[in-house]
């Protein structure tokens, strides 16, 4: 039976905390799978929506960007895949009725989780200036809405339109071409707060911004490392790839401050014969790295593999390689041959013996992938961390041959592909050209906003229209604070969505809710069932097709509602909205003509498995930089050095969460169970700092412009390295500073905060801001 939503916000007083888990998935997670199928679904609708998970005529989960298999298992769904699927094809709703009820002042008073929790949205709503209720509105009046008030603007510019990872390949291409028809590259999305600074290192270093590796090469590599991720949390499925590697020989380092339990031991639910006795172990060696130290780490790597060449030229460096398609090697050679050791030490927290031994599995390795998430890309170096990765790689020639390169792990399910589809602020002028050439008309070439430069904007006063395609921009943004001031400036604030969330009660003068249909949902716009197409982190294009009745029958498709606007706002010369509208067959027509890589798109991505995109470095080695090679990038070591009495704080996803959506209180892999405002601390840390485990501290960040307060956090006692703590976002966003970003890719360094805990006000200590 599909339970009722709840009235109140659960009680968050006090945490309950044992021991962290030391394996991932099995049996615990089985009966969450079946808990979360029954309780939002029902027993037969929740099986049926299950079992077209991932399948080629099913679709593609919302959860993680991971891969598909060519050989799929009947049940190709993770624990946190069904969360995220659950969530958003629940059977609960909540409409006018709900609406009426809640004041939007109410709804400000709610937790993340409270609002997830009411269900699907059902109609449009509009919240008028001096209104304290959304109120319905027909379609057509919410049209009239937003083109009132990008027709009132003085400039394009003036507008922001962001993107959600989620949004499908072709409701992204309608989308941007929205945008530019109107006149802006105003296109921040998601991944400037994510992996835009593996994007920017990447390009910069092999000539493309997107991972160099097929699911395939897990098979034939000899070692994996796990850099700065969790993905027995955000990306479950990787660790079946991982156990099959480690089955056929592959050694696998986990390089983390925190110690993750997916990749500690794996029970694959696949494999019934690991419900009982022990499971794969993954990890062969976790590298406790300190926060921030990544950069120091991969440097000294590089060190101490030069060193193994001069004692045994020609068995370490692959010269030919390098010789052939690098450039910069001797400059490289020489920045670390100048290395200062004690720095390194200082900025990892490790010995020597410890990177030794990280030295050593390169040494042993003749094939490695590096995978990273956002623990490597949320820093100030974070650029040139990756780019040091690179570097390692590129000695050994591990980039372009079989079983090796770079995989950065995406979590959202298509936010490579909206990128691929033209979600940029700074798209190349050659691609500007394609798309004019197509719709006949001239795109803008002023570069827009990204995701830090909106807000600064919006601040200043500089935009008067924000629409969201999806997302939940107030709680992904830094500086919490600052990001609502900035959006309240708004004349009108617009958010396409599937739920409740907290963007819908922080405003403009005006704001409009678009209610829209779901990837579960079928969509049947122009009379005919209609599927998209999206592309996974390792370049793979495939369909996705919902099969599900939409909980309203006034849900629009995200590809109807942009060419619906498109229609009132710019009308029918330029574009053609309504025949696009009426068959994204006719919008892949025109994707294939404008986007590299997608000719012939309708025939190829109507088979089985899709298409995998073009990519120089791994395909024939060819490296589309300034020099036309592969470039080893030499950057300086800048140890983070922190104040007496602070601490390094991380922010970090619980094992019930996904991004800004909050399933449930609990983070059974690290023993959290019934609240989420904790903070993950080194006992040693805890003592030194004169405090105990369940002590009540406020989280306050220090930045140039001064103080941020976080209040009312538990402190936990946890094995993370020493010097650095850990909380759960959004609650904790409040804390980043939106100045303090990532070099070269303007990404908010939610990763490497300086923070000192006070006693929470409520427990004596002071409570000024």
């Amino acid at each position: 039976m599909v339970r009722r939503a709840p009235r109140d916000d659960p009680r968050q007083d006090e945490a309950r905390v044992s021991a962290p888990a030391t394996s991932a998935a099995g049996v615990p997670a089985l009966l969450h799978v079946a808990s979360e199928v029954t309780s939002k679904l029902g027993v037969s609708r929740g099986v049926r929506t299950a079992l077209r998970i991932n399948q080629q005529e099913g679709f593609d989960c919302p959860g993680c960007a991971w891969p598909d298999p060519a050989h799929r298992h009947v049940a190709e769904f993770c624990e946190n895949g069904i969360k995220a699927v659950a969530e958003e094809a629940m059977a609960r709703t909540a409409g006018p009725d709900f609406f009426a009820e809640h004041a939007v002042a109410d709804l400000a008073t709610r937790s993340d989780y409270w609002l997830g929790q009411q269900g699907r949205l059902t109609h449009p709503m509009l919240l008028d200036a001096d209104d304290t209720h959304y109120r319905p509105v027909s379609w057509e009046q919410a049209l009239d809405v937003v083109a009132e008030e990008l027709h009132a603007l003085a400039s394009p510019d003036e507008a922001v339109f962001y993107t959600s990872g989620r949004t499908s390949n072709e409701a992204a291409f309608v989308y941007q071409l929205f945008a530019r028809v109107v006149g802006t590259n105003n296109l921040p999305d998601c991944s400037n707060m994510c992996h835009e600074s593996s994007g920017v290192a990447l390009t910069e270093s092999i000539g493309i911004g997107k991972g160099s590796v097929l699911l395939e090469d897990f098979a034939a590599c000899d070692l994996v490392l796990v850099v700065g991720q969790n993905p027995g949390t955000n990306h479950p499925r990787m660790l079946a790839t991982l156990e099959a590697a480690k089955r056929r020989g592959a050694r696998v380092v986990s390089i983390n401050p925190l110690p993750e339990a997916g990749l500690i031991e794996f029970r694959n639910p696949q494999r019934p014969g690991t419900y009982v006795g022990r499971g794969t172990g993954l990890a062969d060696r976790h590298v406790r790295v300190r926060l921030g130290g990544d950069h120091a780490l991969f440097q000294a790597v590089g060190r101490l593999l030069l060193d193994a060449e001069d004692a045994a030229p020609g068995t370490v460096v692959d010269r030919a390689f390098v010789d052939l398609h690098t450039s910069g090697f001797d400059a490289y050679a020489q920045h670390l041959r100048a290395l200062d050791w004690d720095e390194v030490l200082a900025a990892t927290g490790l010995t020597r013996d410890e990177i030794e031994g990280l030295a050593h599995e390169f040494l042993t390795a003749r094939s490695v992938i590096a995978c990273w998430a956002m623990g490597l890309t949320q820093h100030r170096d974070a650029v040139a961390t990756i780019q040091e990765i690179v570097n390692v790689l590129l000695l050994q020639g591990n980039i372009g041959r079989p079983g090796a390169g770079v995989c950065p792990v995406r979590g959202h399910s298509n936010v490579q592909g909206d990128r691929t589809m033209g979600i940029y602020e700074k798209m190349p002028d050659a691609w500007l050209d394609r798309l004019g050439a197509e719709f006949a008309f001239s795109p803008p070439r002023r570069h827009g906003y990204d995701t830090v430069d909106a807000i600064r904007a919006m601040r200043d006063g500089a935009v008067r229209v924000f629409v969201a395609m999806g997302g939940n921009w107030i709680r992904a943004t830094p500086d919490s604070a600052a990001t609502e001031a900035a959006m309240r400036r708004c004349a009108l604030t617009v958010q396409v969505s599937t739920k409740l969330n907290r963007s819908h009660t922080v405003t403009g003068r005006r704001a409009l809710i678009l209610p829209t249909l779901g990837r579960t949902d079928r969509d049947d716009a122009g009379g005919t069932t209609q599927f998209v197409t999206v592309e996974d982190s390792m370049g793979v294009v495939h369909r996705s097709q919902g099969r599900l009745a939409p909980a309203s029958p006034h849900l629009r498709s995200e590809v109807d509602i942009v060419c619906a606007l498109g229609t009132r706002v710019l009308g029918d010369d330029v574009v053609d909205w309504t025949a696009l509208a009426g068959d994204y067959a006719r919008i892949r027509e025109r994707i294939a003509r404008v986007v590299p890589g997608h000719d012939d798109y309708e025939r190829r991505v109507r088979q089985p498995n899709g298409f995998t995109l073009p990519h120089g470095p791994r395909d024939e080695r060819r490296f589309d930089t300034a020099t036309g090679r592969a470039q080893f990038a030499v950057s300086p070591l800048r140890v983070l050095r922190v104040p007496p009495g602070r601490l390094l704080l991380q922010t970090i996803r619980s094992h019930d969460q996904f991004n800004t959506t909050i399933y449930g209180l609990d983070d059974r892999y690290r023993g959290i169970r019934g609240g989420r405002r904790v903070v993950l601390v080194h006992p040693d840390d805890i003592a030194a700092l004169g405090l105990a485990a369940g002590d009540r501290v406020d989280l306050v960040s220090e930045w140039a412009d001064g103080d941020r307060r976080a209040p009312d956090f538990q402190v936990v006692a946890f094995d993370t390295a020493r010097g650095c703590a850990a909380a759960y976002f959004p609650e904790t966003n409040v804390l980043v500073p939106l100045d303090s970003v990532a070099d070269r890719s303007n990404t908010p360094t939610s990763k490497a905060i300086v923070v000192r805990l006070e006693a929470a006000c409520e427990s004596g200590g002071t409570c000024s801001s």
